[in-house]
């Protein structure tokens, strides 16, 4: 595999093909505990930042990061 540095992410070609292998449904599974696990592990970062914080305000900073800010 040819590195390009312009590409910060780049998927080794042995794990191309294990995830070509996959059908759409595991590849949407893995792809929906990367995100619940970037989820959760934000929560607990805002939690242990402001734990005074209610949870209705814990889940907006949350989801304004997950969403980069759009919410």
């Amino acid at each position: 595999m040819i590195h390009d540095l312009r590409r910060i992410e780049v998927v080794e070609d042995a794990m191309v093909v294990v995830l070509q292998r996959k059908t759409e449904a595991e590849r949407l599974a893995i792809a929906f505990r990367m995100w619940a696990f970037a989820r959760d592990l934000i929560t607990r970062q805002v939690r242990g930042d402001f734990p005074e914080l209610p949870a209705a305000e814990v889940q907006q900073i949350v989801a304004g990061r997950l969403s980069h800010g759009a919410c």
